[in-house]
């Protein structure tokens, strides 16, 4: 009888320290993927905004899908076709803008199927031609990013707190 009660006990003890394991590696494997995610998306945030900064208007064309959905909580919604009638006329303007992404308020989550969100705070600062640059405003923003053809497309952004 105890020897049967001890080789139950072990048979529980081996089977939780298993599941546990697989447990801890399944949760591990998710911080990879997330981190992996995180860094990819990273790194795309910073092209976008490298383009917008250097006004590549060709990069930045590229990095949107063409069914685009920007919300802005002070200029309403617009498409794709807006938003580049928009970054073409800044380009050209005599005043620059300069986007910062704010260190640390960086999070991004996996969207099954899809893509990712990306949530933050930017930084937007205003040159005009012979002047010092100024600081316009710190504003939050949720990019919508889909990843297809091996490409990452930003397809919702929304940006608010203006």
């Amino acid at each position: 009888m105890i020897k049967k009660f001890n080789l139950r006990i072990l048979i529980t003890i081996t089977s939780i320290l298993f599941l546990t394991n697989i447990s801890m590696a399944q949760s591990n494997n998710d911080s990879i993927i997330k981190t992996d995610l995180y860094d990819t998306i990273y790194l795309m945030d910073s092209v976008f905004f490298e383009a917008f900064n250097t006004c590549d208007t060709i990069k930045s064309k590229s990095l949107f899908t063409k069914d685009l959905e920007f919300y802005h909580d002070v200029g309403g919604l617009t498409n794709y076709e807006q938003n580049l009638k928009s970054i073409r006329y800044r380009c050209s303007n005599t005043f620059k803008v300069r986007r910062e992404l704010v260190s640390g308020s960086l999070e991004v989550y996996p969207i099954k199927n899809y893509g990712a969100i990306e949530i933050g705070q930017h930084r937007f600062y205003y040159t005009e031609a012979g002047k010092e640059e100024k600081l316009d405003g710190t504003f939050k923003f949720i990019h919508i990013w889909v990843y297809k053809n091996n490409e990452w497309k930003i397809s919702r952004v929304i940006s608010f707190d203006h």
